[in-house]
């Protein structure tokens, strides 16, 4: 049978300025360890923590643009196209341009403050 998400979560989120995260599913929204879908939105001038993390993440930029700094160099992940990040690679995610980003991210298996591993501030 079918099962209904009624609405995601809002959850903190690292960087400066502060971004917008809704989780529609993972381990915070209902308990899903498996993968994890949530909406963002960050503001012009947002930069998180560099990160190496345990899971693949598939980025789907709807508006905006992502810049995303990798160890050979970077992306800028424009409105209609998607980044593919592999569990293990460092990856630093920003969004500098005028009008900020608006994406979903889909990570597996699902996000996890343990398995993140940003770097140190």
């Amino acid at each position: 049978m079918p099962e209904l998400i009624p609405h995601p979560t809002k959850i903190e989120a690292a960087g400066t300025p502060p971004k917008s995260i809704e989780e529609y599913v993972g381990r915070v929204n209902n308990g899903e360890s498996r993968l994890s879908i949530a909406h963002m939105r960050s503001p012009s001038g947002w930069v998180e923590p560099g990160q190496r993390p345990d899971f693949d993440e598939y980025t789907v930029v709807i508006h905006g643009a992502l810049l995303v700094e990798h160890e050979a160099g970077s992306l800028r992940v424009a409105a209609g196209q998607a980044v593919l990040t592999r569990a293990g690679e460092w990856v630093r995610y920003s969004s500098p341009e005028p009008d900020g980003a608006e994406y979903l991210a889909v990570c597996l298996p699902a996000f996890s403050v343990d398995t993140v591993h940003r770097d140190p501030a």
